[in-house]
């Protein structure tokens, strides 16, 4: 006699092992207010500190950080409007070949609670930080692989960039300044 209750456990384990297997090969996605996007000057998010007055190097633990946005679209923060008083968008191959997105420029770090205007600044990345994972960790930018920032209070300067090569995406230099680590147009903080 063939027992039918080993059909139904033998049918579920093939179940759960599928879809093992199909999850397996999924990439986790980032939480909204761990996202930033480049895609103009004036649509973008960067990761700042999520207390308010906090330098950034303060800023760096988990927790510590979230996505503001000129034009948020989940639960990230608002970037005042007067920001950035320059900023400059470029969209290009890197180095690599492969496509990266970028903006540069000048801000009004008093225009943020977020920031403190004589902070010297810091880096927040994709492919940093412990194990590589990020700082914030698993922050991703959304269409790229990869991703550099660096905000500078006291230059009054900001700087991301998003590649998918992390060669275009140098996150080793993180107090060397937005103009050596993200060339760009930088106006009147260079």
């Amino acid at each position: 006699m063939v027992r039918l209750t080993a059909l139904p456990v033998a049918l579920g384990l093939l179940v759960l092992s599928a879809i093992g297997s199909v999850s397996a090969g999924l990439a986790p996605r980032a939480a909204a207010d761990n996202t930033v996007h480049v895609t103009s000057a004036k649509d973008l998010c960067l990761i700042l500190p999520r207390s308010k007055h906090t330098n950034i190097g303060d800023s760096e633990h988990p927790g510590g950080m979230r996505s503001f946005c000129n034009k948020p679209y989940g639960n990230q923060g608002q970037l005042p409007s007067n920001f950035w008083t320059e900023a400059h968008f470029s969209s290009k191959n890197g180095r690599s070949g492969k496509r990266q997105v970028q903006v540069t420029g000048c801000i009004n770090p008093r225009s943020s609670s977020q920031l403190n205007a004589n902070d010297g600044g810091g880096q927040y990345d994709s492919s940093g930080g412990v194990g590589g994972r990020g700082n914030p960790e698993g922050s991703v930018c959304t269409g790229y692989k990869h991703y550099v920032e660096i905000v500078e209070p006291d230059a009054r300067r900001a700087c991301i960039r998003c590649c998918d090569s992390m060669s275009d995406c140098d996150v080793s230099r993180d107090t060397a300044g937005c103009p050596t680590v993200i060339p760009g147009n930088y106006g009147s903080c260079r």
